[in-house]
């Protein structure tokens, strides 16, 4: 199926500025956000569409090539589609190039690599989102001779092996072969007088310090991609960007599960027993909970909307709360007295003090039996 051109699904012209873009995107994200239009396919569809066009037109590399190239020029798929629909003519116009007069002209200009570098947050910092900044070791622009390799002052000329092509063609026999430059490597200039800073390699390994919003809700694995900041492109090819992968530093109290937090909280066997009201610690304070008498080892209250508001989220998830029974050490004692009396009051009636004991004996009892 045919994609729909990137600035009709938007609705806004070819000239239109980045600011009318992403405010006409996130009206229609709001739209047709797929939480707000539960089993409704179409609107799924739509808010896919709408993001996918507004991943390209708000880069300013893709839009340039998707202006240029269309879908084929952002579009891997199609546009590795297309490379092998032109790869035998392209090899066809490289052996007889020379026949048909044809003298093409390629240089070697890569756009920088990505970087990815590694975060790490609190818990905090992830549910109230923070800004800081990064030093990152990169390949850069050299800023003696500004990339282009050449002493300050001289410029670089054209490769006078290949005429400032890139490429250079054998001669063997009825054959003429096509291949990269040995003397320039493809980029079709000369540097006579190399600098002295970059040994007229054009960039440089340094260092920069970089300012990272962490936006609030990130969860453990998310990436920020800082576009235009990984190494520098070679022969004025942009840059690569930077990947900032969060990795979420484990908490003293909480353990997070997607938006929802959970906590272990240890109670006394009598407020167990007879219930009480505890503090219950969250992201943000103290909750207070009632718990019943007869309260068991493991049961887990939940406080809703006293978890984490995700990225992707318009509502908090919730507090799971795992009530453990704590057994008292160090007993004194006339607390061991009072606890073996207890225990001979509740052995005179154990099935009604203590019905899972009386029943899982029951169950052991039957399967020696069987």
């Amino acid at each position: 199926m045919n994609k729909r051109d990137y600035y009709d699904v938007l609705g806004v012209s070819r000239d239109a500025g980045d600011a009318e873009i992403k405010k006409v995107y996130r009206k229609l994200a709001m739209e047709h956000h797929p939480d707000r239009n539960p089993n409704n396919p179409k609107a799924e569809e739509r808010f896919k569409e709408a993001k996918e066009a507004y991943e390209v037109l708000s880069d300013p590399n893709k839009r340039m090539a998707y202006d240029q190239h269309g879908h084929a020029g952002v579009d891997p798929s199609m546009s590795g589609a297309g490379r092998q629909s032109h790869g035998f003519s392209d090899n066809f116009g490289d052996i007889f190039g020379d026949i048909f007069g044809n003298q093409g002209s390629q240089s070697n200009v890569y756009r920088g690599a990505d970087l990815r570098y590694n975060m790490e947050i609190t818990l905090e910092q992830s549910a109230r989102g923070t800004e800081t900044k990064i030093r990152v070791p990169t390949m850069g622009a050299c800023d003696s001779c500004h990339g282009s390799g050449a002493k300050k002052g001289t410029s670089p000329s054209s490769c006078p092996t290949c005429n400032g092509h890139g490429q250079v063609r054998m001669q063997q026999g009825f054959f003429s072969i096509q291949q990269t430059c040995p003397k320039c490597h493809g980029s079709g200039k000369f540097v006579s007088t190399p600098c002295g800073k970059c040994h007229g390699e054009g960039r440089i390994k340094q260092h920069k310090t970089l300012s990272v919003k962490i936006p609030a809700g990130v969860d453990d694995g998310d990436r920020i991609r800082l576009s235009g900041e990984g190494e520098a492109g070679t022969n004025g090819a942009p840059s690569g960007d930077l990947y900032v992968v969060v990795n979420l530093l484990a908490h003293s109290v909480f353990q997070r599960d997607n938006n929802d937090l959970h906590c272990e909280m240890p109670i006394s066997f009598t407020t167990a027993a007879l219930g009480g009201e505890l503090e219950v610690p969250t992201i943000d304070g103290y909750a207070k909970i009632k718990v019943p008498p007869e309260t068991q080892s493991g049961k887990i209250f939940r406080l809703r909307g006293k978890g984490i508001k995700g990225i992707r989220s318009h509502f908090h998830g919730d507090l799971l709360c795992h009530l453990m029974v704590e057994t008292p050490v160090k007993l004194t004692a006339r607390q061991k007295d009072i606890l073996q009396e207890l225990e001979e009051l509740n052995q005179e009636d154990s099935s009604r003090h203590s019905p899972r004991t009386r029943s899982w004996v029951n169950k052991v009892r039957e399967f020696f039996t069987e």
